[in-house]
């Protein structure tokens, strides 16, 4: 298990390409092989696989990695708090648009 406090975490994805004050979309492209470094979502968030690929989720406690096959075109929700990592374990590019919910209804 990995502790929290000794590692630098980075942000959701690598760019955002939209903000306002009640969304932020992140684009996240992830070749063959390839990481994205350990993140907390601080917000719930949608994924929406533009380009699908076999990922799989890896969470900071310790827990049992996570595998997901997300298609092209599919969207997923997810709520906020988990640190974890994102790996694509396929043969193709992994390419999506995460949109973080900055306001909620209450």
């Amino acid at each position: 298990m990995t502790d929290v406090r000794e590692i630098q975490l980075g942000p959701v994805g690598q760019q955002v390409v939209f903000e306002n004050e009640h969304v932020r979309v992140w684009e996240i492209t992830l070749a063959p092989g390839e990481s994205q470094t350990w993140h907390r979502h601080e917000n719930p968030y949608l994924v929406m696989a533009l380009e699908g690929a076999r990922n799989r989720i890896d969470p900071i406690d310790g827990g049992e990695p996570r595998r997901v096959s997300e298609e092209s075109g599919n969207v997923i929700f997810r709520p906020a708090g988990e640190v974890h990592m994102l790996t694509n374990e396929g043969d193709t590019t992994y390419r999506s648009r995460l949109v973080e919910l900055l306001t909620t209804s209450r």
